[in-house]
């Protein structure tokens, strides 16, 4: 089975976030599976300089962007066993920043005609085109309106796989004849039409032959006002065509046995290890060394949406007791400034890293007892993934892939691999994360959790079997 993988940006060639981690994993796990799955990108300025001076010129040729024709060239580069093509035009990527330029439209408009125009160019036909997120959202649009009744393209069949509903890329109607050269029938019909706007989402939606999001829970979510962002009664109508699949994480790059980016290797077997990791950060970051006292950890944008105010709600009173805090990430400039000061206040208990860094995220998944995810929602999460694998016990809310992965601790049964709470509120919160210190506090159940946390298969050959399924489903 052949299938194109369609994204905005790809790992380990350049990348902003989850969507970028989900392009250079799982097509890897697909094809080890024997699928022929390739990818496509868009070329960007960014691109790793080791990568983009190995990238192989195969041709160019003109696309249509409305009444505009735009250069495209076409370049292929293969990795672990998996090809991605490249879609060049400086015009519109060669740029500092991948996304939130006046014309995303346009350069987005422009990339899913030419994803459409390569494959005739470069004469490869997938059975299935899997396009990610808004900025691929018109292909499965593109496709039923204007392509498949080319004999080259007939019988292709779309996906189209929400990320996250907040980026919908709605624009002014005028765009679907200026950009795509759509009547404006599929607007009057509501086809693409949203509050308004034309919406790419919304037309990925209504046209692909199957929608996919990235959890099950989530995929239950977006049907509802409060989680679908307007679009709820589109997915209800289409909910026997949606399904969630959690993703996975890469556990070659997440491994505590052999991750050389933290202090000391450990795993299910020698969980004690875990604790050198601990004293060791404590010492790298200026806390006083105390093997004992529970870590809570928090590797996060710092935003509202990741629960930012529920933490700074509780953490004063958190901080009443013997722990330790260590924080890394950057967003809103209210919240860092906060966790700034309070490290003032408290240096004996907090270590704000307001800054991304790579290493010290392993090195704090590697020495943390307890991680909070108090997502106001998250449509997969990966923290709590990575802290699972390292024995990091999750704090979560139960929303999207939170609520799929992390399974709250039973007392009475001893079964569980983290705790979460149900309710966005501070004091459920504060609730459960007391409930977790105690626990911490005995051995027995604390070993016993971070073995279940650790021996959780959050493995991308587990999500890879589940899309390869759907592929074959949408084939038959």
């Amino acid at each position: 089975m052949k299938v194109l993988f369609v994204a905005s940006e790809s790992d380990p060639f350049i990348k902003t976030g989850g969507l970028g981690d989900v392009a250079g994993a799982l097509p890897k796990y697909l094809n080890k599976m024997g699928l022929d799955v390739r990818v496509v990108i868009p070329k960007y300025k960014n691109i790793k300089p080791e990568f983009r001076d190995k990238l192989n010129f195969i041709k160019w040729f003109m696309v249509p962007v409305g009444w505009r024709n735009q250069y495209c060239g076409i370049f292929d580069y293969e990795i672990e066993g998996v090809k991605y093509y490249f879609i060049d035009n400086e015009q519109y990527f060669l740029r500092d920043a991948l996304y939130g330029h006046f014309d995303d439209g346009e350069r987005f408009a422009y990339f899913d005609r030419a994803v459409l125009n390569m494959l005739k160019e470069i004469d490869w036909k997938p059975d299935i085109i899997h396009c990610n997120d808004w900025q691929t959202a018109m292909i499965p649009v593109l496709y039923k309106l204007q392509y498949q009744q080319d004999p080259f393209y007939h019988n292709i069949k779309t996906i189209y796989s929400i990320h996250n509903m907040l980026f919908q890329g709605n624009y002014n109607p005028e765009v679907l004849e200026d950009l795509f050269g759509l009547s404006d029938e599929n607007y009057r019909n509501g086809a693409l039409e949203l509050y308004g706007a034309a919406s790419f989402m919304k037309g990925g939606i209504s046209f692909s032959d199957k929608v996919s999001t990235v959890s099950n829970t989530y995929a239950l979510e977006i049907q509802t006002s409060q989680y679908g962002e307007k679009l709820e009664g589109l997915l209800r109508s289409r909910n026997q065509d949606l399904v969630g699949i959690i993703n996975g994480i890469d556990y070659k790059a997440y491994d505590p046995e052999k991750d050389e980016l933290i202090y000391k290797n450990y795993g299910s077997d020698s969980i004690d290890d875990k604790k050198e990791n601990k004293t060791s950060l404590q010492k790298d970051l200026g806390l006083p060394i105390k093997a004992d006292t529970p870590m809570i950890g928090l590797v996060s944008r710092l935003t509202s949406q990741k629960g930012m105010d529920l933490i700074t709600y509780i953490i004063d009173r958190v901080l009443q007791q013997d722990v330790q805090i260590v924080i890394l990430g950057t967003g809103d400039r209210a919240y860092e400034e906060y966790f700034k000061y309070l490290e003032a206040r408290h240096r004996n208990k907090i270590s704000a890293n307001i800054k991304f860094d790579d290493s010290l995220a392993h090195k704090i998944y590697a020495a943390s007892d307890i991680f909070l995810m108090p997502s106001l929602f998250e449509p997969c999460g990966l923290g709590q993934l990575i802290a699972l694998r390292y024995g990091a016990i999750p704090l979560v809310r139960e929303t999207g892939g939170l609520k799929d992965t992390v399974r709250p601790y039973n007392h009475y049964t001893g079964a569980g691999n983290g705790f979460s709470f149900s309710n966005y509120n501070g004091d459920e919160f504060l609730s459960v994360l007391q409930m977790a210190l105690n626990y911490y506090r005995d051995k027995e159940v604390w070993n016993s959790l971070i073995l279940q946390a650790m021996t959780s298969d959050n493995s991308w050959e587990k999500s890879a079997n589940s899309y390869k399924e759907l592929y074959s489903a949408l084939k038959k």
